[in-house]
């Protein structure tokens, strides 16, 4: 049976033929505007999320996340290069019982050029680019704001994002230890032309927990999760108008002073390809895993379970193919649609526990709007 679904999926694939699902509608982005300054506007961002995973497997949990989040702050654009925000992040779940968290939103942002310098609450999340393998979607519904600097390059030929995130700060004394997420994605653009892009992506996340005033008698704990690869796309026209494909190879290092995880190293070999078209993207993706961990990546890549009841446990080798579909539009101006499908066939698996599946449902709502004009 499980032949004959990879056989019709990969048919499938090969008649409708962008490799990860583009994230495009997830991003918002604040920055200087020399149109806006010394005027102050009241930015709308309200993400609603429906994400459900129907997992019956021993890495990762089945679970479903529902509700809603909203941001509004106040911007006020001081400069043609600086900006200044405040407000404040509310998250909903949908029946849980009154608000489940809330940030504070502060930053300030800097921009020359297309270089922008940020400090406080962060474009993170999804706006880092990162692949699944290293960065979890998830985590623009459980982990949505980031706190630190970020240094931010978009140009045609370059995506550069680098940043530290204090995700976790200590006070003397502690029972608790320090966390802080660092690292960078990058996108370099080798070769283009008006139907062909050749590109590099290289990216790195590291992860440390300790500190030296906290009151636990724990070991320092550092990892690494690095990927470098290469992304080729071709521009068409008609009903498909993009055909692509991104691969990479990935590493996870465990750089602790005290080596307390199943495997002290590992490794995976991640292979996408796919196409945009006008009922939307699907994208083949291939997974083979050795010995994989990931401090922030989908429980599913790895090697080493999250799962409930099912702690300790360890496949060394994991190797998925995920079929995937999604369906983003901009429903009237400032609000869109992203709806996804993700069946997965987990090939080291009995047949009978090796079809995965998830989908996620989100709408999307962000606009200025002008509170005080200038003079």
């Amino acid at each position: 049976m499980k032949k004959y679904l990879l056989l019709l999926a990969c048919i499938s694939a090969a008649s409708f033929a962008k490799a990860q699902l583009p994230n495009d509608s997830l991003e918002y982005r604040i920055r200087p505007d020399s149109v806006k300054t010394g005027e102050l506007y009241l930015s709308v961002h309200n993400f609603n999320f429906l994400r459900n995973y129907e997992f019956f497997n021993n890495i990762q949990d089945g679970y479903t996340l529902y509700g809603a989040q909203l941001e509004p702050q106040l911007v006020y654009y001081a400069h043609p290069r600086l900006s200044l925000s405040a407000g404040i992040h509310l998250r909903k779940d949908f029946g849980g019982k009154g608000i489940y968290k809330t940030y504070p939103l502060f930053s300030i942002k800097y921009q020359s050029g297309s270089t922008a310098l940020i400090n406080g609450a962060l474009e993170g999340n999804t706006q880092h680019r990162f692949i699944e393998p290293l960065f979890d979607v998830e985590r623009k519904i459980t982990n949505p704001v980031e706190y630190g600097t970020q240094v931010v390059i978009n140009k045609p030929s370059l995506f550069l994002d680098a940043y530290v995130n204090w995700n976790n700060m200590i006070y003397k004394p502690s029972g608790e230890q320090e966390q802080i997420f660092a690292g960078g994605s990058s996108d370099i653009t080798i070769k283009q032309t008006s139907r062909f892009k050749f590109s590099v992506p290289l990216q790195l996340i590291i992860f440390h927990q300790g500190g030296q005033i906290d009151t636990l008698d724990k070991p320092l704990k550092t990892f690494f999760n690095a990927a470098a690869g290469f992304k080729l796309k071709y521009n068409t026209s008609g009903f498909i108008s993009s055909v692509n494909t991104e691969n990479y190879l990935v590493g996870f290092n465990d750089h602790s002073s005290t080596k307390e995880q199943a495997y002290t190293n590992g490794s995976g070999l991640f292979l996408n390809a796919g196409v945009q078209s006008k009922l939307g993207a699907l994208v083949v993706s291939y997974w083979k895993g050795n010995k994989f961990i990931s401090s922030a990546g989908m429980p599913l890549y790895e090697s080493v379970s999250n799962k409930i009841e099912h702690e300790g446990y360890t496949e060394k080798e994991r190797q998925l193919i995920f079929f995937r579909y999604a369906f983003q539009k901009e429903l009237v101006p400032h609000f869109f649609l992203d709806f996804r499908v993700e069946p997965v066939i987990d090939l080291k698996s009995p047949e009978s526990d090796s079809f995965q599946f998830y989908h996620s449902f989100f709408l999307v709502y962000k606009q200025e709007f002008r509170l005080i004009k200038k003079k």
